[in-house]
C-alpha cells in the first residue's frame, strides 16, 4: 500500500505543476511574456521553448504515472467487498389497526374524523 501512496502524491504533484506550467503560457504561445536579452532561455522564444517542452514532459509523466496506478491498483486484486454498513434495510410497517384510547375521567367521548370521503354526492 505504501507504494501506491508515493504514486498517488506523486501524481498530485506533478498534476499541480502541469497546471502551473500551462498557466504561464500565453495563449498564442508567446511564453512568460517577460523581457530579457533577445537569445537565451528567457527570451520571448526561449520561454516558449522551455515552456513548451516542460509541459511535454510533465504530461508524459502525468500519463505514465496514471497507467502506472492503474496496474499498481489492479494487482493489488482486493475482492472489491463493498460496504453495507450504511444500506438501508426493510423495517416491517407498523399494523394498521385504529388505535382506540379511552377518554379521560368526566370528558364527553368524541368520535374520530372520518378518514374515508364518500364517493356519491
Amino acid at each position: 500500500m505504501g507504494l501506491f501512496h508515493f504514486l498517488i502524491v506523486v501524481q498530485a504533484i506533478i498534476a499541480a505543476s502541469l497546471v502551473g506550467v500551462i498557466l504561464m503560457q500565453r495563449s498564442e504561445g508567446g511564453g512568460l511574456g517577460m523581457g530579457g536579452s533577445p537569445s537565451g532561455l528567457m527570451s520571448a522564444r526561449g520561454a516558449a521553448d522551455f515552456l513548451t517542452r516542460t509541459t511535454t514532459i510533465l504530461a508524459t509523466a502525468f500519463i505514465i504515472l496514471s497507467i502506472s496506478l492503474a496496474f499498481v491498483a489492479a494487482k493489488k486484486g482486493n475482492s472489491g467487498e463493498i460496504d453495507n454498513s450504511l444500506q438501508r434495510t426493510e423495517v416491517p410497517a407498523a399494523p394498521t389497526a385504529p388505535v382506540t384510547t379511552a377518554p379521560a375521567a368526566g370528558t364527553p367521548a368524541v368520535p374520530a374524523p372520518a378518514t374515508e370521503v364518500p364517493l356519491d354526492k
